[in-house]
């Protein structure tokens, strides 16, 4: 069995719109959810094994933000590929790990990543910003996982939904 982590990156800043797409940082607000999302995988002990993420700064912000509230030390890889990637691509990158990595986050952006979740999951219709779904995969080995691959969503947490219930 591997576990895969999808969280799309925390809310980004369009305060600057001289600033590329790519070049956004994470507005207050985004620091907080990502930490807050970061705190329930800790509570619940799902650490990962290796992070992924885009090459974006608000997604590699929020991978920092997650890093330092788990007290993460293990591999974060960057890929170009994940910057606006469709599930083919996450699906192509995946392949290529080895199979020590049980449990693997990947930090990247919709639709994308939200048209990947559906397809794994084929129920969560909505990804936010800082939302994240933990899935169940029945595979020995990354190489096995393919476009048709379905996974058990075991977790599907939002920042919105766990303000609430701290309330």
């Amino acid at each position: 069995m591997k576990n895969l982590l999808l969280m799309r990156h925390a809310k980004s800043s369009w305060k600057d719109d001289k600033l590329e797409d790519r070049e956004r940082p994470l507005k207050k607000r985004g620091k907080k959810d990502a930490k807050l999302i970061a705190k329930k995988l800790k509570k619940h002990d799902l650490v990962p094994d290796l992070i992924l993420s885009s090459t974006a700064v608000r997604a590699s912000e929020t991978v920092e933000m997650i890093a330092e509230t788990l007290g993460y030390d293990g591999p974060i890889m960057f890929s170009d590929d994940l910057y606006m990637g469709e599930p083919q691509d996450f699906i192509n990158i995946l392949r290529t790990l080895g199979d020590e990595y049980e449990t693997v986050m990947i930090v990247a952006h919709n639709p994308g990543l939200e048209a990947y979740l559906q397809i794994v999951d084929g129920e969560i219709e909505a990804l936010p910003t800082a939302g994240l779904g933990h899935l169940s995969l029945a595979l020995d080995s990354w190489k096995e996982l393919t476009f048709e691959t379905m996974g058990e969503l075991l977790s599907f947490w939002t920042p919105k939904e766990l303000q609430k219930k701290a309330k």
